[in-house]
């Protein structure tokens, strides 16, 4: 899992360095997340299905090595299409590992503990989106992007082989044959939870909204006068560190307080700290921001993954899958509104809507999920 997010957030830092290096425009070298965000989202569904049949374990072995592969070619890309090209096809395979750990974990843990057990999953992610954002900054500095794409590329090469030889062992059963009829019929049973469209809808706002201000992070801190790839990597990073500090108190925080709380309060969370970005304040001030903003939005996220793994006990992997889908779908959405809205001179009022959007999920989830096990006691 470390080695699968470790990109998630590390090309964000480099915009600024890949725009001047490729002679485009910043704004453009930002639809790099969109590249890898669009087909992350457009493939979950195939991939979730996929894992179901023919085993999870192996579609997270290959994938992983798929990844490795694209990251070593952007490393030696002259042209920004091929370089856009290969952000592209490592979002049609990146979507093969956290989603469907995620549904193994829902396999193994009993649902009162999946919760913990999905924070600690996250702690390991994040620990990859902590520390991929903060050296992409200081390898970037150092010897430019195409460093940061190499030795990630070469790092995350290892770790495939390794995992390779690891588990090539493990048994998961005989692949069972993939039909288009199962695979509808594993959908169907995702959306007969009416739950499903609250979590698909609060994950795809979340990603718009909160994850869709990353690749604009830098040129807000240039806005300021802070030119370092590495100043621009710390602070995102911050949003990991947020995470990571969840990850140690989540179970406290599920055995002291309802769930429903928790999806308010971080729900809240967010809106303040996106309220408080658009304030452009000083970078040293926007590390302790988004730190806030990485655990208002794991409090709330870590809750709604919860409810995802209850949808279908027999397409766990579809459900997670179409939860990644929605997510990632807001992601590569996320970069285009706020590109919009910044080149239009109204960064302040598009941070300020997806603070009042972000308040109204929270306060919705916290109003209208709730566990089988509550509703269907009499």
């Amino acid at each position: 899992m470390f080695a699968s997010t470790i990109f998630t957030r590390a090309v964000d830092p480099l915009i600024p360095k890949i725009a001047a290096d490729l002679a485009i425009d910043a704004k453009t070298a930002a639809l790099l997340s969109t590249a890898f965000s669009f087909p992350y989202a457009l493939v979950q569904p195939v991939l979730g299905a996929a894992g179901d049949h023919f085993g999870k374990t192996r579609l997270m072995n290959f994938c992983l090595l798929m990844v490795a592969l694209t990251a070593l070619v952007s490393a030696v890309a002259t042209s920004f299409s091929l370089l856009f090209a290969m952000r592209v096809a490592a979002g049609c395979v990146a979507g093969g590992m956290f989603p469907i750990a995620l549904a193994l974990l829902g396999d193994l843990v009993p649902v009162q503990e999946r919760q913990v057990a999905i924070g600690r999953l996250l702690a390991v992610g994040l620990s990859g989106n902590l520390i991929g954002a903060s050296i992409a900054g200081v390898i970037a500095d150092l010897f430019g992007w195409r460093g940061v794409f190499g030795s990630f590329g070469l790092f995350t090469l290892v770790v495939a082989l390794t995992a390779y030889a690891a588990l090539r062992g493990r048994r998961e059963g005989k692949p069972a044959p993939l039909s288009l009829g199962s695979a509808i019929a594993g959908f169907r049973s995702v959306f007969a939870d009416p739950r499903a469209k609250i979590c698909f809808g609060a994950v795809f706002l979340e990603g718009t909204f909160i994850h869709g201000v990353f690749p604009y992070v830098a040129l807000l801190l240039l806005a300021n006068g802070e030119t370092r790839a590495s100043i621009a990597g710390v602070v995102i990073a911050a949003f990991g560190f947020g995470g990571v500090i969840y990850s140690f108190l989540v179970r406290t925080l599920v055995a002291r307080l309802p769930q429903p709380w928790l999806m308010a309060a971080g729900g809240s969370i967010v809106a303040g700290m996106l309220a408080l970005i658009a304030l452009n304040l000083l970078w040293y001030e926007q590390i302790a921001i988004f730190a806030g903003l990485g655990f208002g939005f794991y409090l709330l996220h870590g809750s709604i993954h919860v409810h995802v793994t209850e949808l279908s006990a027999s397409a766990r992997g579809a459900a997670t899958s179409l939860h990644s889908s929605t997510f990632f779908f807001g992601q590569a959405l996320g970069p285009i509104f706020y590109g919009f809205t910044f080149s239009h001179g109204q960064a302040a009022a598009s941070l300020w809507t997806g603070s009042v959007v972000m308040l109204a999920v929270g306060l919705v989830c916290a109003r209208l999920l709730r566990h089988r096990s509550e509703i269907e006691a009499p």
